[in-house]
Parts: C-alpha cells; sequence; structure tokens
C-alpha cells in the first residue's frame, strides 16, 4: 500500500449455514488488517441484527483487530415473529457454531437480551473463549422472583455484562455478584435508548457499549 493511502474497509460478506433448527444466516465485518478475535453476536427475542447496539459493535470493532459476526437465528430468518423456545435457540447457536470456529481464533459467544442467554448457557460446552452478555434480561419486566441469574453465573468463561442503567429486565443494582464484570449505560433502557433530558447523547450511550467491549476484549487475546 502507498504510504498515505487509506486503508480499505472489507465490506461484510453474507452466508447461511445449515443447523438442526433450520437455516441461519451470518453476516461477518471482518476486522482491519490481521484478526485476532472472532466476536459472534446473536439478537434477542423481539428483534434482529439491525439492533443499535449489535450495528455499533459491528461497524467499530474490527478496527481492533476483531471479526465481528452477526447471527440471525433460524426464526427470524425464516420470517417468523415470535422466538421458539430457549432449547431451540440453542440448538441453532450449536449448528453456526463450527463456523465461527472455522477461522481457528478464540470465539467471543455473545448477544443480547435472548441471544446473551443463549451464549452463557452454551459457552463451556462450545468452547467459546468469553460472553459478552447486553442487555441480559436477568428477569422478566416487573417479575424479580423470575430469577435469570443462574445462566449467567453458569457461563463458565470470562464474562461482560453491558446493561442499560433503566432496563425493566434487570437494572445494574439486581444483579447479583459473580465473576462477570458489569458496565452501566446510563439511563438507557433494554435497547440502550436514553431519553432527550439524559446527561449524555444517544451517540455517547452507544460509544459507552463500543469502548466498553474494545477494552474488555483487548485484555482476552
Amino acid at each position: 500500500m502507498t504510504p498515505g493511502t487509506p486503508q480499505t474497509t472489507p465490506a461484510p460478506a453474507v452466508g447461511t449455514v445449515g443447523t438442526d433448527a433450520g437455516e441461519a444466516r451470518v453476516t461477518w465485518h471482518p476486522a482491519h488488517g490481521d484478526a485476532r478475535l472472532v466476536l459472534a453476536l446473536g439478537h434477542g427475542a423481539g428483534g434482529g441484527i439491525e439492533a443499535r447496539d449489535l450495528r455499533a459493535l459491528a461497524a467499530a470493532l474490527p478496527a481492533h483487530g476483531i471479526t465481528v459476526a452477526l447471527v440471525e437465528q433460524p426464526w427470524r430468518v425464516a420470517g417468523k415473529k415470535v422466538a421458539p423456545a430457549p432449547k431451540t435457540l440453542d440448538t441453532g447457536w450449536r449448528g453456526v457454531w463450527p463456523g465461527l470456529a472455522e477461522p481457528g481464533l478464540p470465539v467471543i459467544s455473545g448477544g443480547r437480551s435472548a441471544g446473551a442467554r443463549v451464549a452463557c448457557r452454551t459457552a463451556t460446552e462450545l468452547g467459546a473463549r468469553a460472553v459478552l452478555a447486553l442487555s441480559f434480561p436477568l428477569h422478566p419486566p416487573g417479575r424479580p422472583e423470575k430469577s435469570r441469574a443462574a445462566e449467567l453465573l453458569g457461563a463458565g468463561v470470562p464474562t461482560l455484562v453491558v446493561q442499560g442503567g433503566n432496563d425493566p429486565f434487570g437494572r445494574p443494582a439486581e444483579f447479583p455478584d459473580g465473576p462477570h464484570e458489569l458496565v452501566e449505560v446510563p439511563h438507557g433502557d433494554h435497547g440502550f435508548a436514553v431519553p432527550k433530558r439524559a446527561d449524555l447523547t444517544q451517540d455517547e450511550a452507544v460509544a459507552v457499549v463500543t469502548d466498553a467491549v474494545a477494552r474488555w476484549a483487548g485484555g482476552l487475546a
């Protein structure tokens, strides 16, 4: 490359993967230069890979030597509106894992909401290097007695939780102590949206997410 020439950003690559739960889809955002990690991110039960945090991580982390793979579960690929049972989500995630690991790099298993639960439940079994839990749904809104803390605490690998300060599925103060790091997005809801009256902008809130993940992942490789 001629000195002073800007580095070209690799274009995303999209592929489909057959699983026992149906056909999944993976959108690869390659690292700029030599990759040192793969970050696989699954979506939640109420949306897909267009979520603001997933898109932001896919845009920001390749510059840090991290290839980001956005995984669409088979139910989304099939156009269904309602997510299946957790067992079926785990089956879909297991089915895409060999392709995620194929580059031969350590793989961070991650996702938002329901996708974070999948990552926690399967991390040890699949040999994940770590888990990234975005907006982990600690409990259904208004139902703190229905705790899912055991899934998070049982991940068995280094885990980063990034949680909105006003997430009705579990505010940061509700999380139990455990072998995980927790970063709060001030004023953020379950999708990391912040109100206009907040003392940080929406872009700043998203930057809390990307900066925290880049810093944490930098200590893993």
